[in-house]
């Protein structure tokens, strides 16, 4: 069975965004940039919750127009030839070859993880990531924490008073000080 990835970018105090919905913190050096292709390679699918997908569809598509960063320009090809999931109750089709999912979220993202195939990679966002953790289906938490505190915003976990234990797999340094922990979901 494929695995999700949840792969999240947060502040030192836990936030994905700052007090007024700010993105802009994130520090993506050649390290850390080259470490997310070896994430990467090892998928074939990106799932996203709606409004991750909103940002992700409204920037990749266009961000050779906007930015001359390597990361960006290096991830664009492969965003565009990547299967994208989108899972919403809102949405009933997505642009740039989207699929859409949710009408019943614990078993269509079952199912999207029954298939054959690489693992699938969630990234950003904590509503969707939120709930797949409540249902059991992250496998695994690469969480990136950046050398700034945002003082509010955000939080990436939400508090439901429900414990998750998790078994640390991986951590590291990257440029710009930024450090990964990965863990992985410990099977009940």
């Amino acid at each position: 069975m494929r695995r999700i990835l949840y792969m999240v970018h947060q502040s030192l105090d836990g936030y994905i965004e700052g007090p007024n919905g700010e993105f802009d913190w994130p520090t993506m050096g050649p390290e850390l940039s080259d470490f997310g292709q070896t994430i990467n390679d090892g998928v074939d699918t990106f799932l996203y919750g709606r409004v991750v997908w909103e940002m992700m569809s409204g920037y990749w598509p266009i961000v050779e127009t906007i930015s001359t960063h390597p990361h960006d320009l290096r991830f664009a090809p492969i965003w565009r030839a990547t299967r994208k999931v989108v899972v919403s109750a809102t949405l009933k089709q997505a642009e740039h070859g989207a699929e859409v999912i949710g009408a019943n979220v614990a078993e269509d993202v079952a199912a999207l993880k029954a298939e054959p195939g690489k693992d699938i990679l969630l990234t950003g966002g904590a509503g969707l990531a939120n709930t797949l953790t409540e249902l059991g289906l992250i496998d695994e938490y690469l969480v990136f924490v950046h050398p700034l505190i945002l003082g509010g915003g955000k939080p990436v976990f939400r508090n439901d008073d429900v414990r998750h234990a998790l078994r640390l797999v991986d951590s590291r340094t990257f440029d710009a000080g930024v450090v990964m922990v990965r863990y992985a979901r410990v099977e009940d």
